[in-house]
């Protein structure tokens, strides 16, 4: 990122001179392939500004929906500046659960086969590093919703095709948030399902480092057969 050439004016106009900024840097893909960005100290330090300035911008990016943050693991870009906010498809009964899940399977493996043929070394530490962030708090005892869906986004990254981290990211992601929501508000988390779980998505990291694209797709669909019947075994819809 370029040092910030101070305006004049107060904090306000300064922290919508950062925001302004960061917006530029999250368009040229500054923050590499898992859009994580660096603490408020280090943009701070960057900058030359206060963490205050810093936090005013990224409240302010937060608001846009364009960044996110994780418990424990920091802020990432989750829309780009300019990508379009799709509205949520309604799940109104149990048909349309299982055309969701039907969709979904279709997407994701084909992200999964894309993702082992054209993952880097960079792709897998990304993938096992969202992988042990979503053990870490399904292991914890909570949802793990988030992390979960970074998990999915990050096999998505690996396949380098931007349509498939679209489609994930607008409208596969968005409608597993209410799925397992609505799942979670009537189920914990056993140890059982959270290895169950651990499981299958391990079974998918190492298709995708075997490089063999049929396993992966295979893997993949496989957890996503089970992620449905887990929600018909815990959720009562109308």
């Amino acid at each position: 990122m370029n040092e910030l050439l101070l305006p004049a004016g107060g904090v306000g106009s300064l922290s919508i001179r950062i925001y302004s900024l960061v917006m530029e840097a999250i368009l040229r893909g500054e923050f590499g392939p898992t859009g994580k960005l660096p603490t408020e100290s280090e943009l701070a330090a960057t900058f030359g500004v206060s963490r205050p300035t810093i936090r005013e911008a990224l409240s302010r990016l937060r608001s846009d929906g364009v960044i996110g943050s994780r418990r424990g693991a920091g802020t990432y870009v989750i829309r780009k500046p300019g990508a379009p906010v799709v509205a949520m498809t309604p799940i109104r009964n149990l048909a349309d659960v299982e055309r969701y899940y039907a969709f979904r399977s279709c997407v994701e493996a084909g992200a999964a086969a894309a993702a082992a043929e054209f993952r880097d070394s960079a792709d897998i530490d990304a993938l096992n590093a969202a992988y042990e962030a979503l053990n870490v708090t399904m292991e914890g005892g909570h949802a793990g919703i988030d992390e979960d869906v970074e998990f999915h986004l990050a096999m998505a990254r690996c396949s380098h095709n931007p349509f498939f981290v679209t489609t994930i990211e607008t409208s596969v992601a968005p409608i597993r948030q209410f799925m397992e929501l609505a799942r979670n508000a009537h189920d914990k988390k056993s140890p059982e399902r959270v290895r169950e779980t651990q499981a299958e998505h391990r079974a998918v990291i190492d298709a995708i480092v075997r490089r063999s694209a049929a396993d992966a797709a295979d893997a993949i669909r496989s957890h996503i057969r089970n992620a449905k019947r887990r929600i018909f075994e815990a959720t009562q819809l109308p």
